[in-house]
């Protein structure tokens, strides 16, 4: 994975064992804090193919609180993608990262979870990296999210 990096990391936050999809790590804790606590807004976006085609109702589901853990969640924004007859795709925007939550979600508005892919983490894209690849961050990369997180 990230053992030929030649320091000690940490994710910075996660993705469950069915998800894909961006993910960063860093050697320092403050920044991490600063990208995954709800307080700062940072926007997390995810693609996520859904069964079956995908109603009303339940994207108001979707765009709602839930509770996890004994807390409510912020509300998502999801915007739909494309709408097949059995499946739609979706866009989902998250500014928190509770545990499983857009799994979570789905399964509260009655919908199965085909995949689910995190694309950026606030201006961070994916952009083109493979599964399993990865590289380094530019000094601008670090010093936008710095300070999109308010850690400077």
């Amino acid at each position: 994975m990230v053992a030929d990096v030649g320091k000690r990391v940490y994710p910075v936050g996660r993705l469950d064992r069915e998800s894909e999809g961006l993910l960063l790590f860093t050697n320092d804790g403050e920044f991490a804090n600063a990208l995954t606590h709800p307080s700062r807004h940072i926007a997390k976006v995810y693609r996520v193919s859904v069964k079956p085609a995908i109603t009303e109702e339940q994207i108001n589901v979707l765009t709602s609180s839930l509770m996890i853990d004994g807390r409510k969640t912020m509300p998502a924004d999801v915007r739909v993608l494309s709408k097949e007859e059995d499946r739609s795709s979706l866009e989902i925007t998250l500014f928190e990262g509770r545990n499983r939550q857009i799994r979570r979600l789905c399964e509260e508005a009655g919908l199965e979870t085909v995949r689910l892919k995190r694309m950026s983490i606030g201006q961070l894209k994916l952009d083109g990296l493979k599964v399993g690849e990865y590289r380094y961050l530019t000094n601008d990369e670090v010093s936008l999210l710095k300070r999109q997180s308010g850690c400077y």
